[in-house]
């Protein structure tokens, strides 16, 4: 599985929160982990111990791998499963997870691709009550979603008592406009904190922003 930027986006965004101390965690949970880009991200910033959830039992393999190999495998941990029928290991104080984007949409035809990019296993509703399950009853939860697919869950979550407190738009360029969206939800209520991110400038050169916020993870930054 490639590396997607709005991927890095949300991992960076997140850890950033987590390490700000905003919110007191113990254990972490990362729903859809892939090869596990999320759980690394948030485990470089962070001294907690990440439980990543994978069906595909390729992609759980490689991030096992990509696990051992790095600095932070002492807390950081795969299991193959569907997160439908996951009972043990919780409650988590936050969840990350970059779930499938599309509940309606044209299929590639390619079985584990379809998996990955739409919604065909674990739809939004799923997703929610799996987080509900899973998270402890003072946690948080960050979700990237593209923009449009952003709102409805939004609104789904809100129906199951879940309040959007923080939210980061994403832009491919200053020229475009909103493409992505990471939120943190909680089912504390308070306002909702909105922030913005543009990838790239007017001369298709990084942004300051994006640079500074990919800066601990981009060798080349």
């Amino acid at each position: 599985m490639k590396v997607c930027t709005d991927a890095c986006i949300q991992g960076a965004f997140t850890a950033q929160y987590l390490a700000s101390g905003s919110l007191t965690v113990s254990a972490i949970l990362d729903i859809g982990a892939g090869t596990g880009l999320l759980s690394l991200m948030v485990a470089q910033q962070i001294a907690v111990p990440v439980t990543a959830v994978e069906l595909d039992p390729g992609a759980a393999m490689q991030a096992a791998a990509n696990f051992q190999a790095s600095p932070w495998a002492d807390r950081l941990m795969v299991t193959q499963q569907d997160i439908r029928k996951m009972t043990a290991g919780g409650p988590f104080d936050f969840i990350i997870t970059n779930p499938p984007f599309y509940e309606t949409a044209l299929k590639s035809g390619h079985a584990q691709k379809d998996q990955a990019m739409h919604a065909t296993n674990l739809g939004y509703e799923e997703l929610l009550a799996a987080i509900d399950r899973q998270l402890a009853p003072g946690g948080e939860c960050s979700v990237l979603l593209p923009y449009v697919q952003f709102e409805l869950f939004r609104e789904l979550a809100s129906a199951k008592g879940y309040h959007l407190r923080k939210v980061l738009l994403v832009k491919q360029s200053v020229r475009h406009g909103y493409f992505r969206a990471v939120g943190i939800f909680s089912r504390a209520a308070g306002d909702t904190h909105t922030t913005e991110l543009s990838v790239y400038d007017e001369n298709n050169r990084y942004t300051p922003a994006f640079e500074n916020l990919l800066r601990p993870y981009y060798l080349k930054l």
